[in-house]
């Protein structure tokens, strides 16, 4: 593959260069360890940030931003640790030009693969999201890999944090989500 400036992939420029940015207005969800700051950005790599791009993770469902960490806490631990404190707020999020990938077709025509969405691959789509953030997006919408719904991930040199609001915050009861949403085996 051709690398462009700062060695993005020429193809994948193209690519997103071809898809419209769109704004998006609503309510988002996130968890955060509390005594952290809602409006911290993630400050290692995921998914959807190389360690050189700051991102606020967040899903269009509470569920969705539990799952997530769960996920993450659960990783290497025979027994969960519910005694760590997290919090989940409700967060309103106004954005200007965003990056939608609707769905697994979308993510599959930039060269994700479906079957390991899920794992902790995260080589292309941190691609994906390092190239749209120099192309200008402040963000993307994209399917959670751990949740039925959408997740939002604004990238913090180009968003607007003013343009995000807390609506509602809660503690994290973990015994209680995780009995509630076990699937029987």
């Amino acid at each position: 593959m051709s690398a462009g400036q700062g060695g993005h992939d020429f193809r994948l420029l193209d690519a997103l260069e071809e898809i419209k940015g769109i704004s998006f207005a609503g309510n988002i969800w996130r968890v955060v360890r509390s005594q952290r700051s809602v409006f911290d950005g993630s400050r290692g790599s995921g998914r959807w940030n190389s360690s050189d791009l700051e991102v606020l993770y967040a899903a269009q469902e509470a569920d969705g931003a539990l799952a997530e960490i769960h996920f993450h806490l659960s990783l290497g631990q025979r027994i969960f640790p519910t005694r760590i404190q997290h919090t989940l707020y409700q967060l309103s999020v106004k954005t200007g030009q965003t990056l939608h990938l609707v769905d697994m077709d979308a993510l599959i025509a930039l060269g994700v693969e479906p079957s390991r969405y899920g794992e902790m691959l995260y080589h292309r789509t941190q691609e994906i999201a390092d190239a749209a953030a120099f192309l200008g997006f402040d963000g993307l919408i994209a399917p959670s890999a751990r949740w039925t719904c959408q997740n939002l991930v604004l990238f913090l040199d180009s968003f607007n944090i003013e343009d995000l609001d807390i609506i509602s915050e809660e503690d994290v009861n973990w015994a209680e989500w995780i009995a509630r949403n076990r699937t029987p085996s």
